[in-house]
């Protein structure tokens, strides 16, 4: 693990992605934890507004994803990002592979955030910020552009839940769903 964070320290600090810096300071005590500052992309939602990266790594890396967050003062509003600072990606859990790296997690945040088209929270932001564990990796995400599979057993009858992006229908939604578990 430490081997390949060296490596990746080394990339980020000579080759940064686009609007991205690593914070010097916070690689100083431990390379175990990184401060990433991001600027938004030039043309986009986000230009000129500076957002700060928090990544944490386990002694699995890179055989387990990096903790990742947006942290500090300014968390950026968008569909995918809860004000708490955690991300709705993919790759930070079930899609993260070993070959991805700290620049292709920059590469894909940057990505993520210059394609937005209103800056929003997330239909289900209040309830998920009350009820989240701090550490977004042990959050189980529910892609919402992802096709839902829920196996039940053949005559299982399941209510049906509104079909709405409210924030207090989500709420109830969850609330429902949880007592038919």
């Amino acid at each position: 693990m430490q081997k390949r964070l060296q490596k990746e320290l080394l990339a980020l600090q000579n080759d940064p992605p686009p609007g991205m810096t690593l914070n010097e300071k916070s690689v100083q005590n431990s390379i175990t934890q990184w401060i990433v500052d991001m600027e938004g992309a030039p043309g986009t939602l986000y230009e000129g507004e500076k957002f700060q990266l928090l990544f944490k790594f386990s002694s699995r890396y890179p055989f387990d994803s990096p903790q990742v967050m947006f942290t500090g003062d300014n968390i950026p509003v968008h569909p995918h990002v809860y004000s708490n600072g955690h991300i709705c990606l993919s790759i930070l859990t079930e899609d993260w592979s070993p070959a991805l790296s700290v620049q292709s997690v920059c590469l894909s945040i940057i990505s993520m955030l210059s394609s937005c088209k209103e800056k929003r929270r997330p239909p289900d932001n209040s309830f998920y910020v009350r009820t989240c564990n701090k550490n977004p990796k042990k959050t189980k995400w529910w892609y919402h552009d992802r096709p839902m599979r829920l196996f039940l057993p053949l005559g299982t009858r399941v209510p049906l839940l509104s079909i709405s992006w409210g924030e207090a229908d989500v709420a109830q939604d969850l609330t429902r769903l949880g007592t038919l578990l």
